[in-house]
């Protein structure tokens, strides 16, 4: 039994313009590095299938479900928001983004990998339960950890989230499910700007100020993620795994390290040793500039599939 990796060439078709740090070579330059650092080695490789509309509208309204297909245009760019576009590969991507999320949560569950590593985009802890935005389409986190309840019958599962930009989407969807616990570290006064004000009394909302580093984002995990859970004692895990935090990245401001991303993997996997008998599913979110991406996802995995 190894580690998954999920991914798939169409995600790599979505682009939305030149320029747009959204940009399909994320892809590439995740994998290479995971190849040149021989982690590759350690995992299974699995092509990301597309998700159903049933599997979507666990996590979206079934009409938005709907309405993002029959966005896709046929050529050149729908736009959807300010900073967020279409063009005709999208919807299939946005499908295998979602459906890497689905077959890492089957393969988890059902003792066929340990863990899994969706290396895909577009992103999606911004997408709400009836709007796209910040570069997301479809939540790819809420459909796996809704399929993991709703399907395999789990009753706690957990959501952890270190992207520099808080993940209104997945606390959209998730806020007043009882079954799900989400953790989320951000950027205060950056998009979406909201996360200040939980919810629901199942999320744990840990803004951080601009610039305040290493010290701050391990403080917050330790001081308000750790302890709720272990209250919690999630049966599985999964990760918003947003590497736009990183100092090299222009995206934010709060100057982590691949040290940091290291030693968050590892307190999230100490935390599913205890409780979830060693079950997670983590999916790419952010992390824009190619270099300090490749290298900080090489640390996340590196713990995330034992090879530390």
């Amino acid at each position: 039994m190894l580690p998954a990796y999920i991914s798939h060439s169409d995600c790599v078709r979505h682009e939305m313009g030149e320029h747009h740090p959204e940009c399909p070579e994320r892809i590439g330059a995740i994998s290479d590095h995971l190849l040149i650092k021989g982690l590759l080695d350690y995992m299974r490789p699995y092509d990301a299938p597309l998700a159903s509309e049933e599997q979507l509208a666990r996590a979206h309204s079934l009409s938005y479900v709907r309405e993002i297909a029959n966005m896709a245009p046929g050529e050149g760019y729908a736009q959807v928001d300010p900073d967020t576009w279409m063009n005709s590969y999208t919807y299939l991507a946005a499908l295998r983004a979602a459906g890497a999320a689905v077959l890492a949560t089957d393969l988890v569950v059902q003792r066929k990998a340990t863990v899994a590593f969706c290396n895909v985009r577009p992103p999606g802890h911004h997408a709400e339960r009836n709007a796209a935005g910040g570069f997301c389409f479809f939540n790819n986190v809420a459909v796996g950890i809704r399929h993991a309840l709703d399907v395999h019958g789990l009753e706690r599962v957990a959501l952890v989230d270190f992207d520099v930009h808080h993940g209104n989407g997945s606390e959209d969807i998730l806020y007043d499910d009882v079954r799900v616990l989400m953790c989320s570290t951000f950027e205060k006064n950056l998009y979406p700007y909201r996360g200040s004000v939980p919810r629901g009394p199942n999320m744990i909302n840990v803004g951080l100020a601009p610039h305040s580093g290493g010290e701050a984002f391990r403080a917050g995990v330790t001081e308000h993620w750790l302890p709720a859970l272990d209250m919690f004692r999630p049966q599985m895990i999964f990760i918003s795994a947003g590497f736009d935090g990183h100092r090299e990245d222009d995206m934010g401001n709060l100057g982590l390290v691949e040290a940091d991303y290291e030693w968050v993997t590892r307190q999230i996997m100490q935390v599913a040793q205890r409780h979830a008998q060693g079950r997670v599913v983590s999916c790419l979110e952010g992390g824009y500039v190619m270099s300090p991406l490749a290298r900080s996802v090489a640390a996340h995995v590196k713990v995330l599939i034992g090879a530390d």
